[in-house]
């Protein structure tokens, strides 16, 4: 019955990009209902808390411009609002999106995140997880929001769909192809659109096409 509710209904695919995200919705058939760009966290907050002032804390970075000095409990307490924003953001954002759509929503499609350490200060001391924590964290606050609405939430790998799928794009103006499962086009569909509407965002993936379930989580 589950799995005929999420045949019937349409997906989401998300292409995020520091604190914003493009959501792209798919019906069924292949069909775009929806492109919109998102931003998660309120204007007043930096984007890459865990970067930036993290680092800074750590005695990073600090003979860059810009940078100041802060203590490593200021800098968990930044990371803390920042994420807190986030969550209401995405919360915020997917309501509207469910508003807006003719159709019922049953599914998420999100790049999956790498694993890293479980807590804000050893993501912050990790020289490596700090560089991707502040999009983990992003990704992280949409699947929660998706997940308290009732989707599944799917996470696809972007360097597989980039092998497996190259080269496809939408069918005609505004269909994408139909020979894969709703989540998979919804995949697709957040890499092309996002990918054609920003060129310096770096994602590899953007003339991909997803064509299997990825259901790894985050961790």
């Amino acid at each position: 019955m589950a799995r005929a509710r999420t045949q019937r209904a349409a997906a989401v695919g998300v292409a995020e990009h520091g604190n914003s995200a493009v959501l792209v919705t798919v019906a069924p058939g292949g069909e775009l209902l929806d492109r919109r760009r998102i931003d998660l966290t309120d204007r007043s907050l930096p984007t890459h808390p865990h970067h930036h002032e993290g680092s800074w804390a750590v005695g990073r970075y600090l003979n860059i411009p810009g940078a100041r000095a802060l203590s490593l409990a200021d800098a968990v307490a930044l990371v803390e609002r920042v994420r807190a924003s986030a969550a209401r953001g995405a919360r915020e954002s997917l309501e509207a999106l469910a508003a807006a759509v003719p159709v019922p929503i049953a599914s998420i499609a999100i790049r999956a995140c790498p694993k890293l350490p479980p807590t804000i200060e050893e993501r912050i001391a990790d020289n490596r997880a700090q560089t991707f924590a502040d999009s983990a964290m992003y990704r992280e606050a949409l699947a929660t929001a998706a997940e308290a609405r009732g989707w599944s939430v799917h996470w696809y790998d972007r360097e597989r769909v980039s092998r497996r799928g190259s080269g496809a794009r939408p069918r005609g103006r505004r269909r994408f192809p139909t020979r894969d499962g709703p989540i998979d086009r919804a995949a697709l569909a957040g890499q092309t659109q996002a990918c054609g509407s920003c060129g310096a965002c770096g994602h590899r993936a953007s003339r991909a096409a997803a064509h299997r379930r990825i259901t790894s989580r985050c961790s």
